[in-house]
C-alpha cells in the first residue's frame, strides 16, 4: 500500500471476470426470488454457465430474472483465487480442486471487501489520525489473501473483520464529525419502504440499515456512512450522495436513480437508471 494510491488499489480490487473461473456462478447458492429466477445449491454450476466459463445470458440477465447477478461484486476475489491461490488451475480441468476452491472463494471475497474499505479510508483526510493503523490493517489483510488454500479456509475471518471494522467505524466518526449539526444514527434500522423523500441525512450513520424500496428521492446523503446498507430497489432519484462513506458500486447497482442523482467520486451511474 505504501507505494500505491488508494484509488489505484481500489482499481485493482475490481472484478476481472475474464481471469476468473466463474466462481460466483458455481460456489455460491441462490434461491428463487425477485433476484434469481431459480434455486441453485452451493457448488452446483448455474445452468446458464457455458463451457468457457462465460454466462450464456449475460446480456439478458435482468430480463430473465437474474438481477441478483448484475449487482454482485466479488471485489476482485474471483481472479485472485483463480490465478493466485490456485495458480490458474480451474475446477473443471482439475476437479480435485473444486471443493476447496469453492470454500476459499467466499473467504477471499470478504478479505477483498475489507481491502476495498480500507483503501477508501486511507484516502479520507479527516481520518488522518488513524491512517497508520489503517495502513497496518491493510497490509495484514493483503498478507492473508496470499495464504494457501488451507490457511484461507482455516482463517477466522469474522474475528479479523471485527478488528478491521473497529477502525472503519473510527474512520466514519472522524469524517462525519466534520458535518455540521446533529447527525442521525440509524445504524441497522429497519427502513424498508420508508418515506425519506427529501430527508436530511447528511452525515448520518446508516451502517447496515435496511433501506429496501425506501423512497430517498432528493434526500441529502452527503457524507453519510452507508457501509452494508441494503439499497435494493431504493429510489435515489435526485439524491445527493456526494462524499458518501463506504458506498460500493454493487449497492448503487441494486438501487434505482436518475440523471440528477449525485454520486461519490470513483463510482459510476448504473446503466439501468
Amino acid at each position: 500500500m505504501s507505494d500505491k494510491s488508494g484509488t489505484q488499489v481500489r482499481r485493482e480490487l475490481q472484478a476481472d471476470c475474464g481471469n476468473c473461473f466463474a466462481l460466483c456462478c458455481v460456489a455460491l447458492p441462490f434461491a428463487a426470488s425477485s433476484d434469481f429466477a431459480i434455486t441453485k445449491k452451493a457448488g452446483d454450476p448455474c445452468p446458464n454457465l457455458k463451457a468457457d466459463f462465460r454466462c450464456g445470458v449475460h446480456s439478458e440477465l435482468r430480463q430473465r430474472g437474474f438481477s441478483g447477478c448484475t449487482v454482485f461484486d466479488c471485489f476482485g476475489a474471483g481472479q485472485k483465487v483463480s490465478q493466485v491461490t490456485f495458480e490458474g488451475r480451474d475446477w473443471r480441468g482439475t476437479p480435485g480442486t473444486a471443493r476447496q476452491m469453492f470454500a476459499v472463494f467466499p473467504v477471499m471475497r470478504q478479505l477483498h471487501e475489507l481491502l476495498w474499505y480500507l483503501a477508501e479510508a486511507l484516502t479520507l483526510p479527516p481520518a488522518r489520525a488513524v491512517h497508520d493503523d489503517l495502513r497496518e490493517a491493510f497490509e495484514e489483510t493483503e498478507r492473508l489473501t496470499l495464504g494457501g488454500p488451507e490457511e484461507l479456509t482455516g482463517l477466522d475471518v469474522a474475528a479479523h473483520r471485527d478488528r478491521v471494522n473497529a477502525l472503519l467505524l473510527r474512520t466514519s466518526e472522524l469524517v462525519r464529525a466534520g458535518v455540521p449539526g446533529r447527525k442521525k444514527n440509524r445504524r441497522g434500522a429497519d427502513l424498508i419502504g420508508a418515506n425519506l423523500k427529501g430527508a436530511d441525512l447528511r452525515g448520518a450513520n446508516l451502517r447496515g440499515a435496511y433501506l429496501i424500496a425506501a423512497d430517498l428521492r432528493n434526500a441529502d446523503l452527503r457524507s453519510a456512512d452507508l457501509i452494508g446498507a441494503d439499497l435494493r430497489d431504493a429510489d435515489l432519484s435526485g439524491a445527493d450522495l456526494t462524499g458518501g462513506i463506504f458506498l460500493t458500486q454493487s449497492q448503487l447497482n441494486a438501487a434505482r436513480g436518475d440523471a440528477a442523482t449525485r454520486l461519490p467520486g470513483g463510482l459510476v451511474r448504473p446503466a439501468h437508471w
